[in-house]
C-alpha cells in the first residue's frame, strides 16, 4: 500500500510504582507511539526504548528526532508491500532498531487491516491464546518478594522472572527458592555482570533456574559463549540480539540456548520473525518480552507470542500491573491463570484513546508528503 501520511508521539506514562532494574529505578515509561495511514486505514505501532540510553544506546526523545526527521520521511508517498521492502528502505540508516521498529510495527498492523484478518494469523500464530508470566523487580525486603511471589503462584503464573542486580544477588535467590522449591524461576541480569563474575554466577546453578537471562554486557556474544560453558543453566540473550545477523551469530558461537525477542529492540515484526526463523532451524527456543508499552505496543507481542517457537511464558502484563490506566484500548487483562487471550478483529486490536494520547504525549509531529507538522 501507499503510505499517505505519518504521526508520531513521545508519551510520557506513569507507573503506579518505580521499576527496579539492574540499569536504574524507573518511575514512568517514556514510549513513541506512530500512526500510519495507507489504503484507507491506519496502522499502529509503539516502541519503548524508555527516556534515557541505559537499556539500549537509544532513547525515547532520540527516536522521536530521528524517525521525524530521517526515517518516516523516506516512507511518506512510497507503495510498501512488505515489511522486507520497509526495512530495505530503512536500511540506509545504521542501527535505530526502536526508531525502525515503531514504523515496522504500525506497518504490520495496517497490512493485517487491509487483508481483514488478525495479525497473529498474519504471522503465522498457531492461537489466539498465549500463556504469560510474572516478573518482580528489586524491593525493599525479602519478605515483600516473598509476598509477591506467593500471590503470583496463588494466581496460576507458571514461571517468575526475577531481576538480578549487585546488592540483590545470590541471597535473594537463596531464599526465594527455599520458600518456593518446586516453582519455575529466572534470573534478568540486564547486563550488569562481566566475565570475571563468572564465579558467582556460576553458584546459580544450583537453584535450578530455568535460565540466567542477559548477564554480560549489551553488545557481547564472546564472553556470552565463554560463560555458556562454564554453567550449567541456560543463557538467555536480550539485549546482546539486536538483528537477524547478531541472532545467527550468537548461535554459530554457543552464546546462548533461549533467545528473548522484543520487537522493538530487534527493529519490528519482520526482524523479529526473521530471528525466531533462525533460531528455531537451529532447535532454540525463543521466548517474547516487551518494554512496559501501552495496550498497543503489548498487541504486537502477543501477536508474536503465538509463533509455535515462542515456548516460554512471555513478559507482557495486565494494565493493572504497572499503570493506573492503559493509554490504549483495551487494556491488556488475563483471561484465566498465566493467560491472556488476543483481542478479535482484524489487525492488533488495539489503538491509542485520543483524549489519553492528547494528555501523555511530549511532542508529536505529522508527516504527510513534503509537509511537516509538529506540536510540544
Amino acid at each position: 500500500m501507499i503510505i499517505e501520511s505519518i504521526e508520531i508521539y513521545r508519551v510520557n506514562m506513569p507507573l503506579v510504582y518505580p521499576f527496579r532494574t539492574a540499569f536504574g529505578d524507573t518511575y514512568a515509561i517514556e514510549s513513541v507511539l506512530v500512526k500510519m495511514t495507507g489504503g484507507g486505514r491506519t496502522g499502529w505501532g509503539e516502541t519503548s526504548p524508555w527516556a534515557s540510553p541505559a537499556y539500549s544506546p537509544e532513547w525515547a526523545a532520540g527516536v522521536f528526532s530521528v524517525m521525524r526527521d530521517w526515517l518516516a520521511p523516506r516512507l511518506i508517498g512510497k507503495d510498501i508491500a512488505s515489511g522486507a521492502q520497509l526495512q530495505s528502505e530503512l536500511a540506509l540508516f545504521k542501527g535505530n532498531f526502536f526508531a525502525k521498529a515503531g514504523l515496522d510495527l504500525a506497518w504490520w498492523d495496517l497490512h493485517a487491516q487491509l487483508l481483514g484478518k488478525p495479525l497473529w494469523q498474519i504471522i503465522g500464530g498457531k492461537s489466539d491464546t498465549i500463556e504469560v508470566g510474572a516478573d518482580f523487580g528489586v524491593m525493599e525486603t525479602f519478605d515483600l518478594l516473598l509476598k509477591e511471589i506467593d500471590g503470583a503462584v496463588r494466581q496460576g503464573f507458571k514461571r517468575v522472572k526475577l531481576k538480578f542486580r549487585p546488592g540483590w544477588e545470590l541471597d535473594m535467590v537463596k531464599t526465594v527458592r527455599k520458600h518456593f522449591p518446586k516453582a519455575v524461576f529466572h534470573v534478568d541480569c540486564n547486563s550488569a555482570y562481566r566475565l570475571f563474575d563468572s564465579a558467582m554466577l556460576r553458584q546459580l546453578d544450583q537453584y535450578n533456574l530455568a535460565m540466567i537471562e542477559q548477564p554480560l554486557a549489551h553488545d557481547d556474544l564472546h564472553e556470552h559463549a565463554q560463560l555458556q560453558k562454564l554453567v550449567r543453566t541456560p543463557v538467555c540473550l536480550d539485549e546482546s540480539i539486536t538483528s537477524p545477523v547478531k541472532a545467527a551469530q550468537a548461535i554459530e558461537l554457543g552464546a546462548c540456548r533461549w533467545i528473548n525477542i522484543k520487537p522493538g529492540r530487534v527493529g519490528g515484526i519482520t526482524n523479529a520473525l526473521a530471528i525466531n526463523q533462525i533460531a528455531e532451524a537451529a532447535g532454540i527456543p525463543v521466548w517474547i518480552g516487551g518494554m512496559l508499552e501501552s495496550s498497543v505496543g503489548g498487541a504486537h507481542c502477543q501477536a508474536l507470542a503465538t509463533l509455535a517457537n515462542s515456548k516460554y511464558p512471555s513478559d507482557i502484563f495486565p494494565t493493572s500491573r504497572f499503570y493506573a490506566q492503559d493509554l490504549s484500548e483495551p487494556p491488556l487483562d488475563l483471561s484465566g491463570p498465566s493467560v491472556m487471550k488476543l483481542a478479535g478483529g482484524s489487525g492488533i486490536g488495539h489503538q491509542p484513546h485520543p483524549d489519553r494520547l492528547a494528555k501523555l504525549s511530549l511532542e508529536s509531529v505529522v508527516i504527510v508528503g513534503t509537509t511537516t507538522t509538529a506540536t510540544t
